[in-house]
């Protein structure tokens, strides 16, 4: 999955450089969100992996997107199939997305509490988070009883753990040393 990442970065960076010069990057999202989909399906996938050549593979994807994908798309498409990547487009699309949020200053934070936030809980936590992180944060609210009370935060590589389940489990590695 790795492998297939770093095959996607640099077409995800010239992607959202040319977005991003022709003030198009939500369009240009669009569609490759559209194509990423087509990539995922297994018939298309069978065409690909099937020995079809570049021009035949590009024509099948082309026929299907239809008029999905304006022109500087399809060229960015043709040159996926040239190059035999047409498979890592939902890989791509990961990269593209990644670089949106960044040029965008926004970043997403899971946040796992035992019972469902109120909206002034998730007011007040976003606020604080944004203050934080300097970014713009959309939090996404995961419900998990097991962590029996407190919260849980992800952004990115930072992790708060706030939970009983937590603490009790820092206490009993610290009684254990």
């Amino acid at each position: 999955m790795s492998e297939l990442t770093t095959v996607a970065r640099p077409y995800a960076k010239a992607a959202f450089d040319f977005a991003l010069e022709a003030k198009a990057v939500d369009a240009w999202l669009a569609q490759l969100t559209f194509a990423a989909e087509v990539a995922k399906d297994e018939t298309i996938i069978g065409y690909l992996t099937g020995g079809a050549s570049a021009e035949q593979a590009q024509t099948i994807f082309m026929n299907v997107c239809g008029e999905q994908i304006d022109e500087k798309g399809q060229n960015f498409i043709k040159i996926l199939a040239e190059n035999e990547r047409l498979l890592v487009l939902p890989q791509v699309l990961e990269g593209f997305t990644a670089l949106k949020a960044e040029y965008d200053q926004e970043i997403t934070v899971d946040v796992t509490s035992a019972v469902k936030l109120k909206v002034a809980q998730t007011k007040t936590l976003s606020a604080a988070l944004e203050k934080r992180l300097a970014r713009k944060v959309k939090l996404n609210c995961i419900v998990d009883a097991s962590i029996v009370s407190g919260l849980i935060i992800q952004a990115g590589d930072m992790v708060i753990d706030g939970s009983v389940q937590g603490k009790l489990s820092r206490l009993a590695t610290t009684l254990q040393s």
